[in-house]
Parts: C-alpha cells; structure tokens; sequence
C-alpha cells in the first residue's frame, strides 16, 4: 500500500516529534524545564535558518510561496500558542511524570486539534474518526488514572493536557498559513518562541547548562521540533486539519517505545492496553476513504502548484515557467466527484 503524499508527510512528522519527547527527558536533567524549552525551539529555528539559505545546495524545493503581511497576525498567535505555552507546559509535565506515560499522554493533542477543527472551524469529521478519537481517548484516560481520587492524576499530566490544547489551538491557525512556505513558517516560529523562552527562563534564574548539553538540544529541537513541524505544515496543506492530527497522533507510540528501551521505564499492562487502544484508532483513521461530488467555488490564493486537475489556469507574462511553481492564480468553479481531503482546494461544506 502507497501511503498518498499528505499521510506520509503527517507520519514522518509524527516520528521526529515523538523521538523528541524521551530526549528531551534526558535533557532535564541537566537543564531547567523552562529553558530547555527555548533551547528545543532555538534549535529548531536556527536548523532551519541554515536549510532555508542552502535549499540549492541541498537539493531541497526553493519553489515556496513567501509568508505575507497578511498571515503575521496568524502567525503571532501560532507562535504564543505552540511556540511558548505548549513547550512549556511539556517541560513542565515532564518533571513529574515519568516518559512513556507523557508520551502516549501527547495523543489529547490530536484530539484537542481535530475537536477546534470540528467545533469551531466546522472541518468536516466523520463517523471513523469520531470513533478514532473515542479510541485514542479511552487510551489516554486509562494511562493516567491511578485509581481513587481524582487528584491522583496529578499536575504533570494537567500540564501535558495544557500543552496538547495550546498546541490543538496551534495547529487550527497553522492551517490558514499552510500555503505558504513551510520552513519559513516553522523557522519564524523556532527564532520567536525560542528567543521568548530563553529570555524568560534567564530572567527567572535559569542557568546555561554545558556545550554538550547545548548541542544536543539544538539537535533534538531541529529534528523534533523543526524539521517535524516543516513536514506538519506540508501534512496541513494536503490533509486539513483534523486528519493531519489524527495521523499525528503515531508521535506518542514512538515516544512511549523510546522510553521504554533507553530509559528503561517499565513496559506495564496499563501501557499496553492502551496502546493497543491508541492503535485501533489511528487504524480507523488511517483506513478512511472520503469521496463524494463537491463543488469548487471561485477561489484565488497562492502556493506552489503543478497544473494538476485543481489548476488549469492560464498564465500570464510574468508569471514563472516550469512546474512546480508558485504563483497567485484563481481557481474558476467547477463540480466533479474524487476522493479527498480537506485541503487547500477541499474546504467545502458537507
């Protein structure tokens, strides 16, 4: 089975994310959580500040529709929601609760996102996913109840379930910019956040841990945080964003078998079932086939773009030759019947 282009991207970008997680509890050891918190983010923007100058030597598309002066008032919130609150709130759970069990906890992420794309920007979700989620749900649930009181379950997981709703928030207004050029995007976002949260960890009494300690920071940031978000972004561009959180939600199995081998958590029954739960409902989203005649509405955007069956427009002098390219074209109406997703050309009403 070849996955389509939207699903692999969302997976991968899933894979560096959760790896990140048992990573980034070693770390705390030796780091403050707060700082930590900005290293990750410096990491990954100034990662992607070196692929976004040398994309020709490395043979990576230079083909990207720039961020706007439009998408900054997005952007700022994106960055406040999952750049500053989402990282710190993780750090702080992480303290407290011990790596498997914050990793499989990071599935309410995928849940807070496609919940904000369904309530509130009215995404498309259907039966499968509803079930999905119910799954993942029951997972998470059962990972963190320790049974009698309620209060049992802690301030570590109440922090880890802050981190997924600010980062839920954050992958909904991700969406509105995920035409434009996703490393620029994710740079921005790494330089910003990363700044704030060293900023404020410094000025809070943080101190600098060793080179070592710095390097493997920046190198989890770039690829947990950097490089996973890029990749997130393209996930946004193909699939929307409630599915794009689903597939996301693999980040906690790899984060949970991570800990399992390198730190040497205990592979307990509770952890097992729910994954098993965890799995059934990423399978129900991974299996879903969504098809039906839909209409096209007049539209107009910029993005880069074959002249697939979205994009038979004509061009003009100015416009690039070549394909792929970026470009502002408009899309004239049209109504025909495929498999698709909710993405850039699929965000109709149902």
């Amino acid at each position: 089975m070849v996955l389509p282009t939207g699903v692999a991207l969302a997976l991968l970008s899933a894979i560096l994310f959760g790896a990140s997680t048992p990573f980034a509890k070693l770390l705390l050891g030796d780091v403050d959580a707060w700082l930590l918190a900005g290293l990750l983010y410096l990491g990954a923007g100034l990662g992607l500040g070196v692929v976004h100058r040398s994309r020709g030597s490395l043979g990576l598309p230079a083909v990207e529709a720039p961020l706007r002066r439009s998408d900054m008032p997005w952007l700022a919130v994106v960055v406040v929601s999952g750049g500053i609150l989402g990282p710190l709130f993780l750090m702080l759970g992480l303290t407290t609760t011990d790596a498997a069990s914050a990793s499989l906890l990071l599935n309410l992420e995928g849940l807070a996102t496609m919940a904000i794309a369904w309530i509130v920007f009215r995404e498309n979700v259907d039966r499968r996913l509803i079930l999905g989620a119910f799954a993942i749900l029951a997972g998470a649930a059962l990972l963190s109840w320790r049974g009698g009181d309620a209060t049992e379950l802690g301030w570590g997981a109440a922090f880890i379930a802050a981190a997924c709703l600010a980062w839920g928030v954050d992958n909904n207004l991700t969406r509105k910019l995920s035409s434009a050029d996703p490393v620029q995007i994710a740079m921005t976002k790494g330089l910003v956040a990363g700044c704030v949260n060293l900023s404020l960890a410094l000025a809070q009494g943080a101190a600098w841990p060793g080179a070592g300690t710095l390097l493997a920071a920046g190198v989890v940031g770039f690829l947990g945080y950097g490089v996973s978000l890029a990749l997130f972004v393209l996930g946004l561009r193909h699939l929307g964003t409630a599915r794009t959180g689903a597939y996301f939600s693999l980040a906690p199995f790899i984060g949970a078998s991570l800990a399992v081998v390198m730190l040497g958590e205990p592979l307990s029954t509770r952890l097992l079932i729910a994954g098993c739960l965890m799995a059934v409902g990423l399978w129900l989203h991974l299996t879903e086939r969504h098809e039906h005649e839909h209409a096209h509405p007049p539209l107009g955007h910029e993005h880069r773009h074959t002249h697939d069956r979205h994009h038979r427009h004509t061009h003009g002098p100015g416009d690039p030759s070549g394909e792929p390219h970026s470009h502002w074209h408009r899309h004239a109406p049209m109504v025909h019947r495929h498999p698709h997703y909710p993405d850039l050309h699929h965000r109709h009403s149902h």
